[in-house]
């Protein structure tokens, strides 16, 4: 039975964990930083094709993300685990051997993939009634496989050496700018009809070769193992270790992408869905997604250090660390979700005078996305121990997620989708806590989590006072300014009374 969860403050517990997790949080932070000049890629695509293509090319990204799991079959999650532990035994060479087998193994799968999809969509497509120029369009977009399974795999190789900075280079930087330069290559050449498709089969071979030129930079130096590993007991022990992440993976992204998917499936045939409604929608999971990459910040870091800790069987300092990360994210979460419920339509507006149409349902999705940002820690924790409890998580998320995708986006269309994508959140975020309470006996992190929410909710009260009083931009503006400033106010208070060190320190 693991140990209770021990609260001293955090720094005393465990000040090596608390050091480090630092340090992968802010180079994490600034990877997701320059990652999101990738919503200039999309911002471009709405200012200078419309909603429609937009819309196009959002449903197939959700359906290639969600096709890429099967390629990757959650090996990136398994090559972290695997490198971390061999870490931690001091064995470099094993390391850089099981670098090389995943990267290879896993490429050639996601290509395998990419060309059996492709067969399947051109011949069968309208069997699953995708329009032809959807079915077009994805056609190409699946060509991107092989450079984001090059990008994963490499990246969770740095991660498994905890090097976090080097998603700065590949993501933050090769991929944002090189599918960004690529749509405007290919917009100004004449090639609009799929250029975003192009633009990110060029950012994800960018990021992939990258990545893999970074992550084989940490091995240079490292010796042959010792003994030799061999390939086929290697690929087999890292299947069985992902076979159960990589099913509930499948079903935690084919939830996450669902209410776009269905929606491209319910055109004409639900209340107001059409593809360009489904372009403005798809811009404001775009939007809302920016609060999910909160946990890429924490977990990248927080999940090599967890399998380190439970390894050795020191629940109560992993559940410290687990507890304390939740505060960090909430400092961080709960301004972020107030200025979309504030400001919603005036960040909406910066894509177009047309996408404002959508401000209802960036408050409801943005909910649902810090939710889940928020619980993506829980799933971590039992993904390094009891991995097939996730699975049996997910499944049951899954199957009520698509019940009430059906039904609420067939009555109610758009805003039904929002709502469908909140509820599957909240249920997985309760049974996962559950989880941690009932099998490895950790207490919820309530009393980390009082101070943030509690600062949200003071900070809530003038804000919303402001947006009610004042109309158009400027209350806008204001209300979350406000907000701002009383939040700042008591984040300095909770610091000064807890005696904490700023995250930076």
């Amino acid at each position: 039975m693991p140990g209770p969860l021990v609260r001293p403050a955090f720094g005393e517990a465990a000040p090596d964990q608390g050091r480090e997790l630092k340090r992968g949080a802010i180079g994490n932070a600034i990877a997701v930083l320059f990652s999101n000049f990738r919503s200039i890629f999309t911002f471009l695509v709405a200012r200078l094709l419309g909603p429609a293509v937009l819309g196009t090319y959002m449903v197939a990204w959700a359906a290639t993300d969600v096709i890429s799991r099967l390629g990757v079959l959650a090996f990136d999650v398994a090559i972290t685990t695997f490198i971390a532990r061999a870490e931690a035994a001091g064995d470099h060479g094993r390391s850089r051997a099981l670098f090389r087998i995943a990267v290879a193994l896993v490429v050639l799968q996601c290509a395998a993939v990419a060309v059996l999809a492709i067969v399947v969509v051109r011949f069968a497509g309208e069997r699953f009634g995708l329009e032809p120029q959807m079915a077009a369009a994805l056609s190409v977009m699946l060509c991107a496989l092989p450079g984001l399974a090059l990008y994963k795999m490499s990246t969770a190789v740095s991660r498994g050496m905890k090097v976090m900075r080097h998603d700065i280079f590949s993501r933050g930087i090769a991929d944002s700018f090189a599918t960004t330069l690529a749509f405007l290559a290919a917009f100004y050449l004449g090639w609009r009809t799929f250029a975003p498709e192009v633009a990110l089969i060029v950012g994800s071979a960018a990021s992939g070769v990258v990545a893999y030129l970074l992550a084989a930079s940490l091995f240079r130096d490292a010796p042959a193992a010792v003994p030799p590993l061999a390939t086929g007991a290697e690929i087999r022990k890292l299947f069985a270790f992902a076979a159960p992440i990589s099913a509930y993976d499948l079903l935690n992204s084919a939830i996450s992408r669902l209410d776009v998917i269905l929606l491209a499936l319910f055109i004409g045939r639900a209340p107001g869905v059409t593809l360009p409604v489904i372009g403005i929608y798809g811009t404001v999971v775009e939007v809302a997604i920016g609060l999910r990459k909160v946990n890429q910040a924490f977990n990248p870091i927080f999940g090599p250090i967890v399998a380190g800790l439970t390894v050795h069987g020191e629940q109560d300092r992993a559940a410290a660390a687990f507890a304390r990360l939740t505060q960090w994210m909430l400092w961080i979460l709960v301004p972020l979700l107030a200025a979309m419920w504030l400001a919603g339509s005036l960040i909406l507006w910066i894509y177009g005078p047309q996408f404002r149409s959508g401000t209802g349902w960036l408050g409801i999705v943005a909910l649902a996305c810090a939710i889940n940002a928020l619980v993506g820690m829980a799933e971590t924790v039992i993904m390094v121990q009891r991995p097939h409890l996730n699975l049996i998580n997910s499944a049951l998320t899954g199957v009520i997620a698509l019940v009430a995708d059906l039904w609420l986006i067939s009555r109610f269309g758009v805003t039904g989708a929002a709502f469908g994508i909140l509820l599957p959140y909240v249920l997985l975020g309760f049974l996962r806590w559950r989880t941690l309470r009932t099998v490895f006996g950790w207490k919820n992190p309530w009393s980390e989590a009082r101070a943030p929410l509690l600062a949200g909710v003071i900070a809530g009260v003038p804000a919303a006072i402001c947006r009610l009083t004042i109309s158009g931009v400027i209350g806008q503006v204001i209300s979350v300014l406000v907000f701002a400033v009383v939040f700042f106010v008591m984040w300095r208070r909770h610091r000064a009374t807890s005696g904490e060190l700023p995250l930076a320190g």
